[in-house]
């Protein structure tokens, strides 16, 4: 085991958690294709924020060796000593929600250039069934001149990363295992268990552990559809759902999810992909889809309802100034991957309304790049009678700030998250 050298291909929330973690016991090459980010790690800065400074400079050394530790790189050439290829890049969705493998087949095509006999590659990527053997490894095969099963093997042990989240780091977290064959599938759970604290799960197949991971987060998604639509009908009804809630969470078995938006790279991306290949199969996933659509309409449904509370108030929508607080997906973090507040201020600009965004944790750089608009990076930047006020993300700087100071006389609070006093606001989900 102590023999082994492990190279990580991609370096983002999963990849350099996983990363430094293994580099504590074993040599360790981190490969990124992003210059920026290789030198922002060289220099012992992770803006991701899943790794401690401190925790990174400890175990990155300057030179690719077999010594214990974490070298960073963009170039290929250093991978070539590797005997385990970790990938952990991305996998998004099209505009039309369809799979996108690019970043897959990229990594597949990099490690296929430097595979060599008796070599594993392990993939970490979240995907549908069938993804790492029907497309992955024919990759590999193709550009190495490798046999699979023969010459190199495969494994799969889905990431179960919460970014932002100090509690369940990658250590802490019980890890699903898998090879291509019985002994590879060892070999690979006995890498993992070397470092994760809380332990394994070695599954029968490789495309058991694809699909156990695709449903885990399909799973979350339906049941926060489940609530939003509830949220829809109680507001109706004129009904606190945040109160109907904490009563029927009295009973032992009641399931406690709360009405919100729905974004980040997992949730709001992976039912997707489980969907894809159900319909490929001739089968029609009425309950992902349906939830998936659910989700993704109440980032329009928060701002069509704050429209309404500010026409009953007398407010002008034309023209009118509303501050929407948080951009990240989630609170306390800085990713803004598939963030759905996007939607909320998408919806207000539809109405000719003007929108400013101020969120303390999201990269102003970022936002601009992804998502097209200048984000307010500082409290001084705020002005003050807005029309409306959305908290989105319940980032913990914004229980700080007094929002009725920040309103007009007639403004309206909208609490997507129910983070406030219910008698402060004059809407929640």
């Amino acid at each position: 085991m102590n023999s082994n050298k492990i190279t990580i291909v991609g370096l983002g929330y999963v990849g350099l958690p996983l990363a430094v973690e293994f580099a504590k016991k074993y040599p360790v090459v981190g490969f990124d294709i992003n210059t920026k980010r290789i030198t922002e790690l060289h220099s012992g800065k992770d803006r991701t924020l899943e790794v401690e400074d401190a925790h990174l400079k400890k175990v990155l050394v300057t030179e690719n060796s077999s010594k214990n530790g974490l070298y960073v790189t963009n170039q290929l050439e250093a991978l070539k000593d590797s005997n385990i290829y970790i990938i952990t890049v991305p996998t998004p969705t099209d505009d039309l929600n369809k799979p996108i493998f690019t970043p897959l087949i990229k990594a597949s095509e990099c490690i296929g250039s430097v595979l060599k006999k008796g070599d594993i590659v392990i993939y970490e990527s979240t995907v549908y069934p069938g993804v790492t053997e029907d497309i992955c490894v024919p990759i590999l095969e193709s550009v190495s001149g490798l046999t699979f099963n023969t010459d190199f093997f495969a494994g799969y042990s889905p990431e179960r990363i919460n970014p932002g989240d100090k509690k369940h780091t990658v250590t802490k977290i019980l890890k699903v295992t898998s090879g291509s064959t019985p002994e590879i599938a060892t070999v690979v759970d006995e890498l993992y268990k070397s470092i994760i604290t809380a332990g394994t799960h070695k599954a029968p197949s490789i495309k058991v552990a694809e699909a156990a991971k695709v449903i885990e987060n399909s799973q979350r998604d339906i049941n926060i559809a489940f609530v939003n639509e509830l949220s829809k009908i109680f507001r109706l009804l004129d009904i606190d759902t945040k109160a109907v809630l904490e009563a029927a969470g009295t009973k032992w078995n009641f399931i406690n999810f709360t009405p919100g938006l729905v974004g980040g790279h997992c949730i709001g991306v992976d039912p997707y992909y489980l969907a894809q290949k159900a319909i490929e199969s001739g089968y029609n996933p009425e309950i992902i889809l349906a939830g998936r659509k659910m989700n993704d309409s109440m980032g329009s449904y928060v701002a069509t309802e704050t429209v309404k509370m500010m026409i009953k108030k007398g407010a002008t929508i034309k023209g009118a100034k509303v501050l929407v607080l948080g951009i990240t997906f989630k609170e306390n973090c800085p990713d803004i991957r598939n963030s759905r507040v996007i939607d909320i201020i998408k919806e207000f600009e539809s109405y000719d309304v003007e929108v400013d965004v101020f969120d303390p944790w999201a990269s102003s750089e970022e936002v601009k790049e992804e998502y097209g608009f200048d984000l307010l990076c500082n409290k001084t930047e705020i002005s003050s009678n807005y029309d409306a006020v959305v908290l989105a993300v319940s980032h913990k700087e914004f229980l700080k700030i007094n929002l009725q100071k920040l309103k007009s006389p007639i403004g309206v609070i909208f609490d997507v998250k129910s983070l406030l006093p219910k008698h402060t606001v004059d809407g929640r989900l």
